[in-house]
């Protein structure tokens, strides 16, 4: 029984700290709020992509030899893992100790 109220008496300690912070945080937020409303008010619409269609173009451009790149990299890797996978199973990989020495 003692224990309990020493908890809840820490519990009610912690929850009752000190009201200058309690203010000041709730000041802030406030404040961080207000400043974000114009924010998300604003009507003015972003343009993503340009408007000129050339600037279009070489954009797209762009992402495609992007992901033409992307998609040769993954090829080259699954070549090689093969190569890796072939070599293991022929046991080239692995030393041989009576190979002789040309010394």
């Amino acid at each position: 029984m003692l224990r309990s109220k020493t908890i809840y008496k820490n519990i009610l300690q912690c929850l009752c700290c000190s009201y200058k912070s309690i203010k000041t945080l709730i000041f802030s937020l406030i404040m961080l709020s207000l400043g974000a409303i114009p924010l998300l008010a604003q009507e003015k619409n972003i343009e993503v992509f340009p408007s000129a269609p050339y600037d279009r173009f070489i954009i797209y451009q762009a992402l495609v030899l992007f992901w033409i790149g992307i998609i040769g990299l993954i090829v080259i890797i699954r070549m090689k893992l093969r190569e890796i996978e072939r070599i293991q199973d022929m046991g080239i990989d692995k030393e041989e100790k009576d190979i002789p020495f040309l010394d």
